[in-house]
């Protein structure tokens, strides 16, 4: 199998946000960058796949512009065999991501492409669901578990009511969840192997695909602040507090 790998830089859960003060974004000012934490699984879990004998190639791809440098290495520090950045550094919305990646699975020709279930930035969860829809290929979400078989994947996925297990042919489009592993940290071998692994630029143009996106951010602002908590001696106090300040109950 040949997997494509999608992945998007985010900022570092980690990482406290400001919003700048005309509202038309975040301060980028000491913010640092990553892999979106759900694509880095669905990375771990392409590599694991590679390493059991059922692929034979896996690319990763990306869209931005030179500041995704250092998120590219890192994927390919992991184990990815090499990277292709689509140079578009346009503020771009869930269906024409899907688009340009349709055109990269397409170029690849690529058996199956996993990617997270959604970003941590916008948490759309929509990219996954359109691509599949724009392939015309089955597809699995939430995914905490994954297993071939005879042409298959076998997904576990977990919902509100337990395991739920969905069974999809190939080619196919997986979107993953936190609980499907623990992603490896980058080795200093890996690290000095990607060095030497191709990064192809391309874009949307190269793809023969035209997009522009269907929504607009219009601003940003941070939450309200909240007031300090408060500790009460006992529960009876609480049941009072709540009942009489709150008046939740």
């Amino acid at each position: 199998m040949k997997l494509l790998l999608p992945f998007k830089r985010v900022p570092d859960p980690e990482t406290k946000i400001r919003v700048l003060q005309d509202g038309s974004g975040i301060n980028p000012d000491g913010v640092k960058f990553v892999i979106n934490p759900f694509d880095e699984i669905a990375l771990e879990e392409a590599l694991r796949i590679k390493e059991r004998g059922e692929a034979n190639e896996l690319v990763c791809v990306t869209i931005g512009g030179d500041e995704c440098a250092e998120q590219i290495r890192t994927a390919l520090a992991m184990g990815c065999d090499r990277a292709v950045l689509i140079r578009d550094e346009r503020p771009l919305d869930p269906y024409a991501i899907a688009r340009i990646l349709k055109a990269v699975v397409d170029r690849e020709q690529s058996n199956l492409v996993i990617m997270g279930k959604q970003a941590i930035d916008d948490d759309s969860n929509q990219t996954g669901q359109m691509l599949a829809a724009l392939l015309g290929w089955p597809q699995a979400t939430f995914v905490s578990k994954l297993v071939f078989s005879n042409g298959r994947a076998e997904c576990t996925r977990e919902t509100d009511d337990g395991l739920e297990v969905v069974r999809v042919r190939l080619p196919a489009v997986i979107t993953t969840d936190l609980r499907l592993n623990e992603p490896r940290y980058v080795s200093l071998p890996g690290i000095m192997r990607a060095r030497n692994k191709p990064v192809e630029t391309v874009t949307c143009g190269d793809l023969g695909v035209s997009v522009a996106p269907r929504t607009t951010l219009l601003k940003l602002s941070p939450p309200p602040s909240r007031p300090a908590g408060e500790r009460v001696a006992t529960v009876e106090e609480l049941v009072t507090k709540l009942r009489e300040e709150a008046k939740v109950i």
